[in-house]
């Protein structure tokens, strides 16, 4: 692992990079979002995840999600992303959870092992009851707020969630948040207004209006997500090498 991490270490430092390897993050969705976080925190040296999604891979998914390809369709992406990772370091822990995240299903998951929790999940009730649990155990986490009908990838930063605006989703999470005595939470949103899409399709399951997507903004979305993990996970290391 040293060599394939040279780069890295000179960069962060061999504390840091030892660090890494001895952190457990846990990553909640593995879509166009949640994919590329795995992909960059592998790369990265995070020695043990925790991998969450119930769904598998689909055709739709081929705009945007780096683990979908015409060989991954209808395999599940969790099983799919362990495959990725351990390909990229064999010495990771991986773990996989067929699970999809709601209130009565939160509970299945001890927050107090996760070093770093990454939110990628797109529904509401998954988001507040994954930031319940997060929060109860005083676990970091980071939450991903909408991509969809989104073009400009240059238009992310993060903050907490009483700063963002034109941000539907966040609107809505900050709101329910408050109403379980939450005030503070680390998010990743797109300061771009959301487009209206030329052609529209209906999910047959929820009803909703399916946002539309591409191959760069979910991506850039995730690798921001992932520097952000890095940097807090390290922080303290990066301080004590400026002290010498």
């Amino acid at each position: 692992m040293k060599e394939q991490l040279s780069r890295t270490a000179m960069i962060y430092g061999e504390k840091a990079i030892e660090k890494l390897s001895n952190c457990h993050v846990a990553i909640f969705g593995l879509g166009g979002v949640g994919g590329y976080v795995a992909e960059a925190l592998a790369r990265s040296g995070i020695g043990h995840f925790t991998l969450v999604d119930h769904d598998k891979v689909s055709v739709s998914n081929l705009n945007r999600q780096i683990i979908a390809t015409k060989e991954t369709i209808g395999k599940y992406k969790v099983d799919v992303m362990k495959d990725r990772i351990l390909s990229i370091n064999s010495n990771a822990i991986v773990e996989t959870n067929k699970v999809f995240v709601l209130p009565e299903t939160i509970g299945g998951f001890d927050f107090n092992k996760f070093d770093y929790v990454i939110d990628a999940i797109d529904t509401t009730k998954g988001k507040i009851s994954l930031v319940l649990a997060a929060n109860s155990c005083k676990s970091p986490i980071i939450s991903s707020m909408g991509t969809g009908n989104k073009v400009n990838p240059m238009g992310f930063v993060v903050t907490d969630i009483n700063k963002t605006e034109m941000d539907p989703l966040a609107r809505t999470i900050r709101r329910e948040l408050r109403a379980n005595g939450i005030t503070h939470l680390k998010v990743i949103y797109s300061k771009e207004k959301p487009l209206e899409p030329i052609d529209k399709a209906v999910d047959e399951n929820t009803k909703k209006v399916i946002p539309g997507s591409n191959a760069f903004v979910p991506a850039a979305a995730g690798l921001l997500i992932a520097s952000e993990v890095v940097r807090d996970l390290t922080n303290d290391v990066a301080r004590e090498e400026l002290k010498k």
